[in-house]
C-alpha cells in the first residue's frame, strides 16, 4: 500500500501487489466505493502472475476528503499521477460504474505506450442522463434521489443501495448477501459525503462520446441485462458502437454489482480477453 500526491496536495491512496515485473492491472471502483470493492478480483489475476493497483478515487476510501476536484477531468487527472510515479506501461485498466467513467476519459487522454487493454463493467458511458440527444437515458429525478439520500440520511442510503437495486438482492430468488452489504456500506461511509454528492453530477451528467471515440486500444465492454443502476440498453449497446475497437459482452439477468454476485463468471472472461 502507499499513496500518491497530486499536484493540488491531494494524496491518493492505493494498492499494488504482485510481481513489479509483471503486467500491470488497474482498477477503478463505483461510486461511493473504493479499491476495497476489487479485493476479489485483485487476489484472482495475483494468483495468475499481474501486477494489481487499485486507488480510492479523492474524496473517497482512505484518499484525501477533498473541498473540489469531484470531476472526471480531476479523477482522470489524479489516476495520471499515480500511473506517472508508478511508471506503468501497458497497462489494462479496469473500471466499474463511476470507474468506468474513469477509465475512458483517462484511456483518451493517456500517454502512449501507458495503456493496452481496457475493461468497462456496468459502465456509465457513454452518458446516463435523459437528454434530448440522449432520450432513453435516466431523469434528473432519479440523481436527485441519491443526492437526497447522502444529504439526509447517508448511513441509511447505503445500506438501502446494495440492499436492493445494486446487487439485485431485491430480485425475487435473489441469494442475498449480508457481507456485501455490510461491505458495501462500511466502504461507502469511509469516504466524505461533500465528493460522494458531487460525484452523483460527475457520473451521471458526464458525456463520454467523445472519449470512447478516441480510444484506440481494445475495449470490453461487459453488462449485466438486469443492471438497475445503469441500465443495459442506455449504456454497454451504445457504447460499443462508438469504440474503434471494442467487444460487447453481455450478462443475461446479472445486476450492477455482478463482479462481486459472479465473479466466477466475470473473472475468467475478463482474464481471456487480456490474454487473447
Amino acid at each position: 500500500m502507499g499513496t500518491v500526491t497530486t499536484d493540488d496536495g491531494t494524496t491518493i491512496f492505493y494498492k499494488d501487489w504482485g510481481p513489479r515485473e509483471g503486467e500491470p492491472i488497474v482498477f477503478h471502483h463505483g461510486w461511493p466505493l473504493s479499491a476495497d470493492d476489487w479485493d476479489n478480483q485483485m487476489l484472482f489475476f495475483l494468483a495468475q502472475g499481474y501486477r494489481v493497483i487499485a486507488h480510492d478515487r479523492r474524496g473517497h476510501g482512505r484518499s484525501t476528503q477533498t473541498a473540489t476536484g469531484h470531476d472526471m477531468d480531476t479523477y482522470a487527472a489524479d489516476v495520471t499521477a499515480l500511473t506517472d510515479a508508478l511508471d506503468l506501461r501497458g497497462a489494462v485498466h479496469i473500471g466499474h460504474s463511476t470507474g468506468g467513467g474513469e477509465v475512458a476519459r483517462y484511456v483518451a487522454r493517456a500517454k502512449p505506450g501507458r495503456v493496452s487493454k481496457a475493461v468497462l463493467v456496468g459502465a456509465v458511458p457513454p452518458l446516463m442522463l435523459k437528454t434530448e440527444a440522449n432520450p432513453g437515458g435516466l431523469p434528473m429525478e432519479v440523481f436527485d434521489g441519491f443526492r437526497e439520500g447522502v444529504a439526509g440520511n447517508r448511513a441509511q442510503s447505503f445500506i438501502d443501495i446494495p440492499s436492493g437495486p445494486f446487487y439485485g438482492f431485491n430480485r425475487p430468488g435473489a441469494q442475498v448477501s449480508q457481507g456485501l452489504i455490510d461491505n458495501w456500506w462500511r466502504q461507502g461511509m469511509m469516504g466524505a459525503a461533500n465528493a460522494h454528492y458531487e460525484c452523483v453530477a460527475a457520473f451521471s451528467e458526464t458525456d463520454f462520446t467523445e472519449d470512447l471515440q478516441q480510444i484506440e486500444v481494445p475495449v470490453l465492454v461487459a453488462h449485466g441485462t438486469d443492471d438497475q443502476v445503469v441500465p443495459y440498453d442506455d449504456s454497454a449497446p451504445l457504447t460499443v458502437k462508438l469504440l474503434k475497437n471494442g467487444t460487447l459482452k453481455s450478462y443475461e439477468g446479472y445486476p450492477h454489482g455482478m463482479l462481486s454476485t459472479h465473479p466466477e463468471v466475470l473473472n475468467p472472461d475478463i482474464l481471456a480477453f487480456i490474454r487473447s
